[in-house]
Formats: C-alpha cells, structure tokens, sequence
C-alpha cells in the first residue's frame, strides 16, 4: 500500500490513520460524509477496534449502533477516541467501560442504558447527551467542562451575550448529568453537579445584582446545601474573629474589665484572649452562662454573634442531615 491511498486523517499531536483511504481521502471510519447505519456496521466497528485501528478522530455522527462493544478486554486502558465525533450517534446500551472520550463531540448521542463507567469525558461536548439509565459511575468530566470553559473564556474577552449562551448551556450539561446521578442514586455526585448548575444559572445573572450577590453568598456560606464542611469552617472563622474583637473591645468578668493593654504581659494578653474565644463560643451557641458580660462595643458585637450563631447551628443541622439521609 502506498502513501497515496491511507487515510489523510492526521492530528497535530502526530497521530494519523493508515487505513485505505475512500475516494474522499478519508478512511470509512474518518469520513464525516459516510453515515455508519449498516447493520454491519456494529461487528465492523468492534472488529476494528480489537485489530488496533485509529479510533481517534473517528467520525460516528448520526451512526446507527446501539450495543456496541467498545471495552478493550484484559486491558487495564481502554481504548482511544479522543476528538471522535459522535453527533446524535445511537449508543443505546452501548458498552463503554473506561473509553477515553477526552475532547469529543457526544452532543444529542443516545446513551440511554450505556455502561458509561470510568469513562473520560474531559472537555468533551455534552450538550443534550441522553443519559437515561446510563451507568456513570466513576466519569470523569474535568473540574470544568467544555461549555463552562468556553463561557469564562468569552466573559474574559468582555463577549457578555457569547458568554450567556454557553453559560445557559453549562447549566442544561451539568442539570442533565444531576438528574442521571441521582437516579443512579450517586448522591454525592449528584450534590457537585447541583452546585455546578447554580453556580452556572449565577453567572447569567447582572454583576452586582441582588440575587447573584445573594446566590454567592449562600455558595460561600454552605455550596448551596451541598457543603456541611463550609458552615463548619464559617463558624470556627466567626468564633475567631468575634474572640479578636472581644479583646480589643473588652468583657466584663465579676467586675473587672479584660482588655488588650500593650502594657500588659505577653502571657497575661494570651490568657485575655483565651477567655474572649470562651466567651465567644459560649456566645455563639447561645449558652450565655453570665459569667462574662458584654461591655460597650462588645454588646453589639454579642448580639450579632448570636443572631448569626442560631442561624448558622440550625442551617448545618439541615445540611448535614440532607446529606446523610441520601
């Protein structure tokens, strides 16, 4: 076989096709114009891939292959797509263990009842994928996906309506692979793909507006629910930060005030602050013993700690139960 007749198929990173070329240049599997509907097509596809054909770049748009067997048996890798195109491609109950999908196109591909685990989805297209009954345990999708990525590239370049759209369809990929979680009953999953989602319905919302403000705190404060570690962390940073003002503002302890005094002795200042975090946990959890009694400034600081503490001790209660009742 001669050069003239393998497959033009090459990427930048060095891989090219060697497979016979058709009259387009392109082999059958990387010819975009070449719709993979036969019903060989399923045997052909597997048979080329267990003979060690080029998946990458592959062209399975509109492809008609439901049950497909793409695992590579006894091999600890599977195998290869990366850049392959599976536009509304047929993927019903296809078999996918561990296929490294990273930069494909899967928009509008049927994946309903596919065995989806462990595989490589990083930066791929996942725009209106149909993930009913697929197994996806174990995907990886990247720490941000392809629209997402797209989306904060554009707001960047100052491109407010580009940024949107893909915003809005960031929203609709990660509000989709939410829903395929929880009735996988991947709750914990399902949570990161949650915050996702509002983080993106966040974003289309006017800088400095009221809700997007508000829609940042409570991701802040408890990652929309989803984070019980956050409110802990918020407490103890609350906690240290009232005790500090405490200090330099002063408590009252059976008459005698306790105050910051650069006068006073390192120890003695330590020991100060010790009885300010005490009187600011007891404050926070709204014990009150009365031992310490607010003076000044300190009162409204006390009151706001409070206030803020019953709010906070109530909110991780529910968080926390959410999360374990899953």
């Amino acid at each position: 076989m001669n050069d003239m007749t393998k497959c033009c198929y090459h990427e930048d990173e060095g891989f090219s096709c060697n497979e016979p070329a058709e009259a387009s240049g392109l082999c059958y599997w990387h010819d975009p114009k070449i719709i993979k509907n036969k019903p060989e097509d399923i045997a052909r596809l597997e048979q080329f891939a267990r003979d060690g054909g080029m998946l990458r770049g592959i062209s399975l748009k509109s492809a008609h292959l439901p049950g497909v067997d793409l695992v590579r048996h006894r091999h600890k890798v599977g195998y290869d797509m990366t850049h392959a195109e599976l536009y509304r491609a047929n993927l019903h109950g296809a078999h996918m263990f561990n296929l490294n999908l990273k930069h494909a196109s899967l928009m509008k591909a049927d994946l309903r009842d596919a065995n989806v685990h462990f595989a490589n989805l990083e930066n791929a297209n996942l725009l209106g994928v149909k993930w009913k009954g697929a197994k996806i345990e174990n995907i990886h999708t990247g720490n941000i996906i392809k629209q997402e990525r797209l989306a904060r590239h554009a707001e960047h370049l100052g491109e407010k309506e580009i940024a949107i759209d893909y915003f809005e369809q960031a929203e609709e990929i990660y509000r989709d692979l939410r829903k395929a979680a929880e009735r996988e009953g991947l709750f914990a999953m399902a949570g990161n793909y949650l915050r996702k989602e509002l983080t993106m319905r966040r974003h289309q919302m006017p800088r400095l507006s009221g809700p997007r403000v508000l829609s940042k705190i409570i991701d802040l404060f408890c990652g929309y629910g989803e984070a019980p570690v956050r409110v802990i962390i918020f407490s103890m940073l609350l906690i240290l930060v009232c005790a500090l003002l405490y200090l330099f503002t002063g408590l009252n302890y059976d008459g005698h005030i306790h105050i910051f005094k650069f006068s006073n002795e390192f120890g003695t200042n330590i020991k100060l602050f010790l009885n300010c975090l005490y009187y600011s946990v007891v404050t926070f959890t709204t014990l009150g013993y009365g031992d310490f009694t607010p003076i000044g400034y300190s009162r409204a600081i006390a009151a706001m700690e409070a206030f803020t503490g019953s709010f906070t001790i109530a909110l991780f209660v529910v968080v926390f139960v959410k999360k374990m009742t899953r």
